[in-house]
């Protein structure tokens, strides 16, 4: 071998083993949960999977001093993950391809998405769609296993109904509101322009176009992603601007533009709970202590699932 070749060769061992190393150590494992290994990349993974919306815009520098600086964090919710599908597992509970398709065809039905809108959503989490699909099986798998082993094992007695509605006279104000979303346009001037923008894009709503598409393509807050909606709000903590608009909307209903101090808004009732007879109340109140309990047993489920795991975090 002339000593050429051999010095190619040499070259190429030493660029191979220096590219070996970097790997390993880009993928280290992070932590150990019984027999099963946590890799820095599957952590990783897990980050940009559950970013928000806020996060994921950060430029690429910030997110990942954002990754960095909250690593445990995202490794304790990722252990907990594991420790659940490994009792999912043992149960024999899972999720096949159907139980994502079904799941993947209401993300779309809900947000009114194309598959071409879908794969580009996709795309801005970070993720391919095969590596999509995997966790929201994961996700499926998880919540059957909750459902079996805490959520379905919770109960809420008429007594206790009668203690905290005894106990808690205000509940009823508390309890009612509405469920929205909003088309958001800022402007901190009564801009004209700005008026009539919302007046265009209320015509179009009226002429039978989406407002979840159009919310997506033209609101200007943070719930833009999710088609405007803003999730159930209480009467107690909506503006007199928002209630004066709210109160002569049915469910399904859109309002004509309105100002506030930050800009102009178009609303969508998805949703009103108002109590109409104390049976109304009742059943509110129930679901408000169901969800409170489950709280506080699938913690108490966790932290048992924990004290009988091995778990190591490595350093």
């Amino acid at each position: 071998m002339g000593k050429k070749m051999v010095t190619g060769v040499c070259l190429f061992l030493l660029c191979f083993s220096t590219v070996a190393e970097s790997a390993i150590l880009l993928d280290k494992v992070v932590a150990i949960v019984n027999k099963e290994v946590i890799t820095w990349s599957d952590l990783y993974r897990a980050m940009e999977f559950e970013a928000t919306d806020q996060i994921r815009g950060m430029k690429d520098d910030d997110r990942r001093r954002f990754f960095r600086e909250n690593e445990s964090v995202f490794l304790e919710s990722l252990i907990d993950m594991r420790l659940q599908l490994q009792e999912a597992g043992r149960a024999g509970i899972s999720a096949g391809a159907e139980d994502v398709n079904n799941a993947i065809g209401n993300i779309k039905a809900k947000y009114a998405m194309t598959d071409a809108a879908f794969e580009e959503a996709v795309k801005k989490e970070k993720s391919s769609l095969p590596e999509y699909r995997k966790r929201l099986a994961e996700q499926i798998t998880i919540s059957r296993v909750i459902e079996q082993e805490v959520r379905s094992k919770i109960l809420v007695t008429e007594p206790e109904l009668d203690k905290y509605l005894s106990e808690h006279k205000e509940v009823a104000k508390d309890s009612e509101g509405f469920g929205i979303s909003q088309i958001f346009l800022k402007s901190a001037d009564n801009n004209p322009g700005v008026e009539e923008k919302a007046k265009d894009i209320y015509k179009k709503i009226k002429a039978g176009e989406d407002f979840t598409s159009l919310a997506r393509q033209y609101s200007e807050d943070g719930n833009a992603a999710n088609g405007g909606d803003l999730g159930f709000i209480r009467k107690a903590d909506l503006s007199g601007d928002f209630l004066k608009a709210l109160s002569v909307m049915k469910t399904g209903d859109v309002s004509e533009p309105f100002w506030s101090g930050n800009g102009m808004h178009i609303l969508k009732v998805n949703e009103i709970r108002v109590f109409k007879n104390p049976q109304e109340l009742r059943d509110s109140v129930r679901q408000r202590l169901l969800e409170e309990k489950f709280n506080r047993e699938y913690k108490n489920w966790i932290k048992g699932l924990r004290e009988r795991a091995y778990i190591e975090i490595k350093t």
